[in-house]
């Protein structure tokens, strides 16, 4: 049982932890909470509601996911985490080589070229299969009608669509009319409030629900998807669909202070998480908001950051293992290196041997924590005509150096940015934690294991409170609301602190824990966002 110093919230914020009994739903978009709720009261499990959350948000908050991105997932069940990688990899055509005769030095982000296999519909059709109470067809109902039907646009999402119209629209090029037609069809990004609808992807995700997503992968959308690369010079082909399955893997964990904080292995940035708590907890932190604590915590982070750019890859091609980077003899070795002064941090030598977020729970004990996205605003800006998949350019993440770790080959999974988190105690689910956006996802991940382990912060306290990140070598960005003394004094540290004007990099947040005595769940949701916490 979680104890938080206070009910209330320290921070500046308008919400309050929610609590409910019976079932919740947490994630950035209310109309996709409330879908999963709406799943839910229908007799559909945790993992239904979370299938269904997922669906709804490629439709809601289509600039930060898709059908044609990636997901991974820890879901508890009859007292056992189960971890789902369903992240898709290169095609089996393209090579470095292939990459530099187009004339690119370094992967592109947006075009044919970034394009990975898209793991979502996949996840979807083996977590129903394996878990889920409800048809996939019913689960997905409620996505299908907001395609068809239209909704109001969020307004922290109208901001992000617009900066992704921006984006493409300046690439110029006819390779993405039909992007332009089905997000930008008045010649520019909806307004918040807004109604928008896209027929196409509402056809996309009925014929995923009939035929179990193998209309995606072996189908008649795979024939889309082929046909369009081949006529646009692409990599990805039918048999690259039709070769892909997710994978069930098994959840990667280190001991903090009694609990057990569980992610994904990789190709996921999760071990970077582990790494940087692994180092601290072998200090002590006598409050949250000191510079001792911030110093710390961002020096940690720095260490497990530049290990895990250099060695996470495909789990089938990493050169070190998981093991080795999180042993104790290597956190050890790593924690001595951080004394009172900012350091600039190099990947050590162990010793050899666009994201959208949701949390569900239910009252059978069930919880699934899930993350999925495409990459950036709009991933790769690559739209299938007619069908609203959006392709996502996880590709991006590769480098073109024979000598990297990360480096593009054939058939292969690059280093995700994606992460879901889950905790546990004594052999009992606490629950679903996760934050999405790029770099500042392990990073968030510590803070807030730290604000609800280290410093009692109810859940949406956890949320609130100011964050960091570090960017590269001694240099971190705040976020405007981040204690000016804490900032000044870190300076005098040696850290180069960049205040950034808003919070747009800083991660969006939701947290579900379950009370293990009396089983009452408290949900916070992320105030950066459009968030909202479904109860029952």
């Amino acid at each position: 049982m979680l104890n938080y110093d206070s009910l209330f919230n320290p921070y500046p914020s308008q919400r309050m932890v929610t609590y409910g009994r019976k079932g919740m739903v947490a994630t950035t978009q209310p109309l996709a909470a409330q879908a999963g709720l709406d799943i839910l009261k229908k007799g559909g499990n945790a993992i239904d509601a979370a299938i269904a959350t997922a669906a709804c948000l490629t439709v809601v908050e289509p600039n930060s996911n898709s059908i044609g991105g990636d997901c991974f997932a820890l879901i508890w069940v009859d007292g056992k985490l189960h971890g789902l990688n369903s992240s898709g990899p290169s095609p089996a055509a393209i090579t470095v080589d292939k990459v530099r005769q187009a004339g690119h030095s370094a992967m592109p982000t947006y075009g044919m070229i970034p394009v990975t296999v898209p793991g979502t519909p996949a996840a979807w059709a083996a977590m129903s299969e394996r878990f889920g109470r409800l048809p996939l067809a019913e689960v997905l109902q409620p996505a299908i009608e907001y395609a068809e039907q239209g909704f109001p646009v969020s307004p922290t999402i109208a901001k992000y669509w617009k900066h992704g119209f921006e984006a493409i629209s300046a690439l110029n090029s006819s390779l993405y009319d039909p992007w332009m037609e089905t997000f930008a069809a008045n010649g520019r990004a909806p307004y918040a409030g807004e109604i928008w609808r896209s027929e196409g992807h509402a056809r996309t995700l009925r014929s995923i629900a009939e035929t179990q997503a193998e209309s995606f992968y072996r189908g008649a959308l795979a024939e889309e998807m082929d046909r369009f690369f081949r006529k646009h010079g692409g990599f990805l082909t039918k048999e690259d669909l039709a070769a892909y399955k997710p994978e069930w893997v098994d959840p990667i964990q280190v001991n903090y202070r009694g609990y057990d904080v569980w992610e994904i292995p990789p190709n996921g940035q999760g071990l970077v998480a582990l790494m940087a708590l692994n180092i601290l907890k072998g200090m002590g932190f006598d409050a949250k908001d000191t510079v001792d604590t911030y110093h710390k915590q961002i020096e940690a982070v720095k260490l497990a950051y530049v290990d895990g750019l250099k060695y996470i890859t495909d789990a089938t091609k990493m050169k070190v293992t998981t093991q080795q980077l999180l042993s104790d003899d290597y956190a050890r070795e790593r924690r001595e290196l951080i004394g009172a002064e900012a350091i600039l941090p190099l990947a050590g030598e162990p010793p050899k041997g666009g994201t959208v977020y949701m949390a569900t729970a239910d009252e059978e004990g069930n919880m699934v924590s899930f993350i999925q996205s495409h990459s950036g605003d709009f991933g790769s800006g690559v739209v299938i005509p007619g069908t609203g998949i959006c392709m996502q350019n996880r590709g991006a993440g590769f480098s073109l150096d024979p000598e990297h770790h990360n480096v593009l080959e054939p058939a292969k999974k690059t280093r995700h940015t994606i992460i879901p988190g889950f905790i546990t105690k004594d052999g009992m689910a606490v629950g679903p934690f996760g934050v999405m956006c790029g770099s500042i996802q392990p990073q968030a991940h510590v803070q807030l294991v730290m604000n609800t382990i280290d410093f009692h912060l109810n859940p949406q306290a956890a949320l609130d409170a100011p964050r960091w990140r570090w960017v590269k070598e001694k240099v971190i960005e705040v976020e405007p609301q981040f204690p000016d003394h804490i900032a000044q004094a870190l300076a005098r540290r040696g850290h180069i602190v960049q205040r950034a004007l808003d919070s747009g990099m800083f991660g969006r947040g939701q947290i579900i824990w379950r009370d293990s005595v009396t089983g009452v769940l408290a949900g916070g949701t992320e105030p950066r966002a459009d968030g909202e916490v479904a109860a029952w």
